[in-house]
């Protein structure tokens, strides 16, 4: 069943002037600094680019759980999940700039006694240059490839409405769900846990999981409140969708907390100095606040707030919520990376503060783009009907 092909996606002149502001403003400071404060400026890039990833998974993620589980209700607004998996290639491409500009934000590259220890014989083999970069571009290419033939058998169905095409996402879908799993949680491992190369988690992975996929969540649900004010997604969007979003974003706050819980109870009660070393050092001076707004601004928060039925209904409030979420895995990903970098006492300045903004620039003018290629709407989904009155 084809339907009307709707407003296309367009940024407006002025928001298109402000995210070129940014995106210039985060250049003008990696150039900065570059010269100035080269560890800070690439410990940044690294956190930014981190971040844009688990976007880009999250909304991948999304696709492909809801194919593999025959779910309809999200097909209404399935391009825009499908929009920030097409970010990954950028965002990718942009990580391995700090790989191949600044290796020595990861201490084993010139760590010898990494080879010296029998003990440490296996992190040593790991933690080769090579192998790293070798990983990296696997993860890189699964990801890449699967949000390729994904997307693209989606655009078919625009064109023909051939219920083939979902069939063979969901074939799709499944293999890139099993490999995910694997891959996301090495790659979290390979690219913030060995920064801090002595210490290991082995809920690592689900824990980076959980967070990707909450703030993917909050992404999700302020594009398409952005597209629905805008046009796109007018008489599209309903009570219905925004309320299973929001039901989602509940209830990965709660296991984004039950994952950070159980990390930081089992480190804690078993008291082995390798472990505890990586809570000390976040629990003392000025990363102790930063710590505990952590558990504020991921989990307190949107608990309480999308506690009640409604408000996961009320556009304003759960958009709200999705910035305050989003706020929440920046603060995430920059306790990860910079405690072990920067030393004692948080720093944020400019360098932290201008890749941040220019992040968001450059990722806003991604997504749009992204979203541009394509119909705002899967037109001739043979579902598409259920989505839109999908209460």
């Amino acid at each position: 069943m084809r339907h009307d092909t709707p407003t296309p996606v367009e940024l407006t002149g002025n928001a298109r002037t402000a995210f070129l502001v940014l995106a210039a403003l985060g250049l003008i400071t990696a150039a900065a600094g570059a010269f100035l404060a080269p560890t800070r400026m690439w410990a940044s890039w690294l956190m930014v680019t981190y971040y844009a990833i688990g976007l880009g998974l999250a909304g991948l993620c999304f696709v492909a759980i809801h194919y593999t589980t025959g779910s309809t209700w999200s097909i209404a607004f399935r391009r825009v999940p499908e929009a920030l998996a097409g970010t990954l290639p950028f965002s990718l491409a942009m990580l391995a700039i700090v790989f191949i500009a600044h290796p020595d934000l990861y201490g084993w590259t010139h760590d010898e006694t990494l080879a010296e220890s029998e003990r440490l014989a296996f992190k040593h083999f790991w933690l080769s240059w090579p192998f790293f970069l070798a990983r990296a571009v696997v993860y890189a290419g699964i990801w890449i490839v699967f949000a390729f033939a994904i997307r693209q058998r989606s655009l078919k169905q625009d064109k023909d409405g051939d219920p083939r095409w979902t069939h063979e996402n969901f074939r799709l879908s499944a293999a890139f769900l099993v490999l995910f799993g694997i891959t996301v949680t090495l790659a979290s491992i390979d690219w913030v846990m060995s920064i801090e190369y002595h210490w290991f988690s082995t809920i690592f992975g689900v824990y980076n999981f959980a967070g990707l996929f909450f703030s993917g969540l909050a992404a999700i649900i302020l594009i398409a409140l952005w597209l629905e004010r805008t046009g796109p997604l007018r008489n599209v969007l309903n009570e219905g969708h925004l309320h299973d979003l929001g039901k989602l974003l509940f209830a990965f706050s709660v296991f984004w907390m039950y994952i950070w819980f159980s990390q930081y109870m089992l480190i804690w009660y078993t008291n082995i100095p390798e472990e505890t070393s990586y809570f000390i050092r976040r629990q003392q001076g000025g990363w102790w606040a930063l710590f505990l707004l952590n558990t504020v601004l991921n989990w307190v928060i949107p608990f309480f707030i999308l506690l009640r039925r409604d408000t996961k209904r009320q556009r304003q409030t759960i958009a709200i919520v999705a910035v305050i979420v989003l706020l929440g895995r920046w603060l995430d990903i920059y306790l990860m990376v910079f405690p072990a970098i920067v030393g004692e006492s948080p720093t944020f300045g400019l360098w932290e503060l201008g890749l941040t903004l220019g992040g968001v620039g450059a990722f806003s003018l991604l997504i749009a783009s992204v979203l541009k290629g394509a119909p705002a709407v899967p037109i001739a989904d043979p579902e598409l009907v259920e989505s839109l009155e999908y209460y």
